[in-house]
């Protein structure tokens, strides 16, 4: 699988994210709406690639500065902004008005309902929860990966997040949400 992934969020997590995803050969473009975070991001990502064997290709990273620009051609879109029920319906929308129609949206949360946010997309069946803490995955305390979809996630789109965290060296482990939709 040749895909592009779009990284929303230089943090943490998605320098992390940024970094483990263009080695396993993905094309990433990595975005912050924070020059500084973007910049520092950079810097980080800069410095681990330099350590990097010379005889292995470079990964393939892109530092962009605007949702548009990241998302304009991503087959996978993941969101690393805070876990609050504002900033994912937030980004959940605009993500969904920008990213191709074929892009798979996925989210890290342990405290949102996928459901909830799919169906505020005109995408539901390409919506998917990555359920782990982004510290004991930066901090490599994990292997396996837990991802929840809604009942009506398509199965190309399971199949996409899956393949995508077994590049990056994950057992994923898959299941449909059963948290009641919010009233």
């Amino acid at each position: 699988m040749s895909a592009t992934v779009a990284i929303i969020g230089a943090g943490p997590l998605g320098r992390w994210l940024a970094l483990r995803a263009a080695r396993a050969g993905f094309r990433v473009l990595l975005e912050d709406v924070m020059p500084n975070s973007l910049a520092h991001a950079q810097e980080e990502i800069r410095q681990q690639l330099g350590r990097q064997i010379q005889a292995q290709p470079k990964p393939e990273i892109s530092f962009v500065s605007t949702i548009e620009d990241a998302v304009r051609e991503a087959d996978l879109v993941i969101d690393c902004v805070p876990d609050e029920l504002e900033s994912k319906l937030e980004i959940f929308w605009l993500l969904d008005r920008m990213a191709p129609p074929r892009a798979v949206l996925a989210t890290p949360t342990l405290r949102q309902s996928i459901r909830d946010l799919a169906a505020c997309t005109y995408r539901p069946a390409q919506c998917m929860a990555i359920a782990a803490e982004a510290s004991s995955l930066t901090a490599g305390a994990c292997t396996e990966i837990h991802l929840r979809t809604t009942p009506q996630t398509a199965p190309a789109a399971i199949a996409l997040v899956e393949a995508f965290w077994r590049r990056l060296e994950f057992a994923p482990i898959t299941a449909v949400e059963n948290l009641p939709l919010s009233a």
